[in-house]
């Protein structure tokens, strides 16, 4: 899908107006102390095309941690070591319906995480890794999927998240009574944390976005960093998975594959190819980032970005 430029930036900008507009409507994170620090004021967007064209408003450069959207890249990383049937023989693919941090279904219903978007089935995903895999080995990977060179592990949200995280603990020793957990539940706890922790921009998301958007190719250099079929599975899953329990409304409503973080980041990849990320701490009832959402709801209106607009 093309677009002129102008019709990008003066798109871009009123998305933004509109989602600045609706953050106060939010509340920031408070469950995990650190990001109860966040400026609940703080918006930034950055649009990123497979052309070269980019544009970042407002608070686009400041850094934050990507929580739940390090769950993309932790599916990455086990399809690219383990594939399709050595995943999803571990971690099933159906939209939950519960909050990100649920462990109704998983206690009653299944002893296999609903799917990966999801905190029971990332750390989950994660077992899968923890092994082969070091902290190390995931960083890098991180910062070659988001072309950001600059990511680091945040100590002050690691430390943060793993003094409070008790109920992912909980998950974790769950999945480990049941016999399904594929690694030492501290090792694998551990590992969870430090990629929740991990210190991203809104440039950053935009970069994920433009190459899972791009079939997994690098538009600037050509490499070709996600197999194909891999980058499928991710769009399929945060279409249908990756806004919590409000990825149904999200799917109606923007209709682009898209992950939140409770952080106040959003990444997406809509048709173009074209990235979007988008930083707003302050958070609906969902855990979602309140300007974010509708921002984009704009933008994918607008540019008729939806994917079953024809």
């Amino acid at each position: 899908m093309e677009f002129s430029r102008e019709k990008l930036k003066k798109t871009a900008e009123e998305a933004f107006a509109v989602g600045k507009d609706h953050v106060s409507l939010g509340h920031v994170a408070e469950y995990i102390p650190e990001l109860a620090k966040a400026d609940p004021n703080a918006f930034g967007m950055y649009l990123l095309d497979g052309e070269g064209f980019s544009l970042g408003l407002g608070d686009h450069e400041k850094r934050f941690s990507i929580q739940s959207i390090s769950k993309v890249i932790i599916l990455a990383a086990s399809l690219m070591l383990r594939g399709f049937d050595g995943t999803f023989s571990h971690v099933m693919m159906e939209p939950s319906g519960d909050s990100f941090n649920s462990i109704l279904k998983l206690d009653t219903r299944s002893n296999l995480p609903f799917n990966p978007m999801i905190n029971a089935g990332a750390i989950q995903t994660v077992s899968l890794l923890a092994d082969s895999m070091s902290f190390e080995d995931l960083l890098e990977l991180s910062r070659r999927l988001c072309l950001d060179p600059e990511i680091i592990l945040d100590e002050a949200v690691y430390h943060s998240e793993s003094e409070t995280g008790d109920r992912n603990r909980a998950i974790v020793y769950l999945l480990k009574s049941k016999g399904v957990l594929m690694s030492d539940p501290e090792k694998t706890i551990d590992i969870y944390f430090k990629m929740c922790s991990l210190s991203v921009n809104a440039k950053s998301l935009a970069s994920l976005g433009l190459i899972i958007s791009n079939n997994g190719i690098d538009p600037f250099s050509g490499k070709r960093l996600i197999a194909a079929d891999h980058v499928r599975v991710l769009r399929s899953l945060m279409f249908t998975c990756g806004m919590y329990d409000y990825s149904g409304k999200f799917g109606v409503r923007v209709g682009v594959p898209a992950k939140s973080g409770v952080g106040g980041g959003l990444v997406c990849a809509p048709r173009g190819p074209m990235g979007v990320g988008l930083y707003g701490p302050a958070l609906d009832a969902f855990g979602n980032s309140k300007g974010a959402v509708k921002a984009m709801e704009h933008l994918s209106r607008t540019l008729r970005l939806h994917a079953f607009d024809y």
